[in-house]
């Protein structure tokens, strides 16, 4: 049997497909496991209300590596239309939707 290692237990259904979208895009095998006990949520203990990834053993290393890759903080930006100040992430200004400059950092 397929010796596999847990990669991360989290209670963000839509983060954890994410991340396995990606892994798997990357030719790491993933498995969710506990994704059908959301549902108990309040019903359940805490600790059986995680969603895990679970990656083969040998795959371990760069699995971490792909997702800590995901982990980089964008420094914030300023809107030039609206001077709202946005979200590293953010490509469009959560205020008005305008386009992110680059210049006006």
């Amino acid at each position: 049997m397929e010796q596999r290692n847990r990669m991360v237990a989290g209670g963000n259904l839509l983060q954890a497909h994410t991340w396995k979208g990606l892994l798997e895009s990357s030719g790491i095998s993933v498995e969710l496991k506990g994704e059908a006990l959301l549902g108990g949520i309040g019903e359940l203990p805490v600790d059986l209300q995680n969603v895990e990834l679970w990656v083969p053993e040998e795959q371990y290393e760069q699995a971490k590596t792909n997702l800590a890759a995901l982990d980089t903080d964008s420094p914030k930006w300023q809107c030039v239309q609206c001077h709202e100040t946005n979200e590293g992430s953010f490509e469009l200004c959560w205020h008005c939707s305008s386009e992110r400059s680059e210049s006006h950092n």
